[in-house]
């Protein structure tokens, strides 16, 4: 690969980028905040990328597309997804982090996920669409946990986000394809190496969703991320990946779910990015709700309880337009049912 594009993406993650865009005879693109915008003028020619490519294992004759971890020569280590586009080579580049940031810098509710981290076995959710900080926030609990307690922490990635340093836990992080073949022979090995605690990047299939369960049930704490967008979608989804898995399959979500942080990044006023959240931590009634896939009773317990352990989406965006976060089109716009937000706004300036 040319000095010329190692340095341009060097160059590129020097300032707050959180993606690199390279496509084939377009000019390179970064994301900045929200906004994609472009970075350098001259188009990528496709001998470029082509290099790229092969420099991280991928034949772009023979795979149409793949997600892989590099190295950039005197820089940072990057998560890489490659693919085509109209026959054209593509790849979007994202730092991998060794630097995390802590829980309360992030804006998150530090005191509930620090008591889910230390629950000894259970799962916990952090859910959202893509882009939505869910890696940043789980990487913040485990730090957070690897310099409270002592744990074996084995991490199942694809492909690894964060580096972690040992401090008074141990890590195994493990990337699919450089050291395990696929998500479900990872997780099933990884119940062979004495972790206490279990970090899948993703469930994306309903084999690993009842096999983290069943790791859940034997004693081991569950963290990992979906692609779903509120408490309820994220139930609803979880109960269709396990329907045809197991009888029991909804008792044993019921029992073993820790709690859900259903998370998306806005725009921040004066610049930067927001998380709106919406949290849930599964107790007594829930359990219930759960088993009986009663996911309405779910969401007004979330929308009307006065306990710290659960907030909705619309109480937290509400609040955060109140506080001067959020303008109130971003907010509203964030909003499943926006006429539920303009009626709640009408109440308090009423």
């Amino acid at each position: 690969m040319s000095s010329t594009l190692h340095q341009l993406i060097r160059d590129a993650f020097l300032d707050q980028t959180t993606d690199v865009f390279l496509i084939e005879d377009e000019p390179a693109r970064i994301r900045r905040d929200s906004d994609v915008v472009m970075l350098h003028p001259v188009p990528v020619p496709r001998s470029a990328l082509e290099e790229f490519w092969h420099s991280c294992g991928v034949d772009p004759k023979q795979q149409l597309e793949a997600d892989v971890s590099y190295q950039i020569p005197n820089g940072c280590r990057v998560r890489v997804n490659l693919y085509h586009t109209l026959g054209r080579l593509a790849a979007i580049l994202r730092p991998i982090r060794s630097v995390i940031p802590p829980l309360a810098e992030l804006g998150l509710p530090a005191a509930l996920l620090q008591s889910w981290m230390q629950r000894r076995a259970g799962l916990i959710l952090v859910t959202g669409p893509t882009g939505a900080g869910k890696s940043t926030t789980v990487a913040a609990c485990l730090d957070w946990l690897n310099q409270t307690y002592a744990r074996h922490i084995v991490t199942l990635e694809d492909p690894i986000e964060f580096l972690f340093t040992n401090d008074r836990s141990l890590f195994s992080q493990r990337e699919m394809r450089q050291d395990s073949a696929s998500f479900t022979a990872a997780l099933r090995s990884a119940l062979r190496q004495s972790p206490d605690v279990l970090f899948l990047g993703e469930i994306r299939d309903p084999e690993t969703a009842i096999t983290a369960l069943h790791a859940a049930a034997t004693g081991h704490l569950v963290i990992s991320t979906l692609h779903s967008s509120s408490i309820v979608e994220t139930l609803d989804r979880f109960s269709h990946l396990l329907s045809d898995q197991v009888s029991g399959a909804p008792n044993l979500l019921a029992s073993q779910l820790i709690g859900i942080l259903s998370q998306q990044l806005l725009p921040r006023l004066g610049g930067g990015l927001f998380p709106a959240l919406e949290y849930m931590q599964n107790e007594a009634a829930t359990r219930r709700w759960i088993q009986e896939n009663r996911l309405s009773e779910i969401q007004d317990h979330i929308a009307k309880s006065d306990s710290a352990h659960n907030c909705c989406l619309l109480e937290y965006l509400i609040a955060s337009v109140q506080q001067g976060y959020l303008a109130a089109d971003i907010a509203r716009d964030a909003c499943k049912r926006p006429q539920d937000f303009d009626r709640a706004m009408r109440g308090i300036s009423g």
